[in-house]
């Protein structure tokens, strides 16, 4: 019993200054909004490393036009190889955006026009993360809007 108090007492302990030595990057809303628009900008260079490389090294996209998960570098910059080819832009129609501690989310509706003239509406979520001082998408999912 004395053994189980102690272990549980350090595990407490160091649980404790393990929170404690994590720092919160401070951020705005208006920051996490123009995360997309960087994003948005991206599309237009038509080059899918530099789309995969707004994605953290262990992100996961689950795409618009695509039934298949995306989970590492590679396979995130092979949908954008597809994807940029249709020539689109996005825009914002409605978000909340919610701030936490070296996190964030931004979930809404958007609507992409692709050079052909056609438009695809989606519901979409990006939740980004704080780490190795910028911020990353961490995950990635966007859905056609049901007619």
């Amino acid at each position: 019993m004395k053994k189980t108090f102690i272990a549980l007492a350090l595990f407490s302990v160091a649980a404790g200054a393990q929170a404690s030595d994590t720092s919160c990057q401070s951020v705005t809303e208006n920051e996490i909004t123009s995360l997309f628009q960087q994003w948005n900008k991206g599309l237009k260079a038509k080059d899918p490393e530099l789309m995969a490389d707004f994605y953290a090294e262990d992100a996961v996209l689950l795409p618009t036009l695509s039934n298949e998960m995306r989970t590492n570098h590679a396979e995130i910059a092979d949908y954008f190889s597809y994807f940029l080819k249709k020539g689109p832009q996005g825009e914002i129609n409605e978000r909340v955006v919610v701030l936490g501690c070296n996190k964030a989310t931004d979930t809404g509706i958007y609507t992409f026009s692709f050079a052909d003239g056609s438009k695809a509406q989606a519901r979409y979520t990006y939740v980004y993360r704080f780490a190795d001082n910028k911020w990353l998408i961490s995950h990635h999912h966007s859905s056609v809007m049901p007619e």
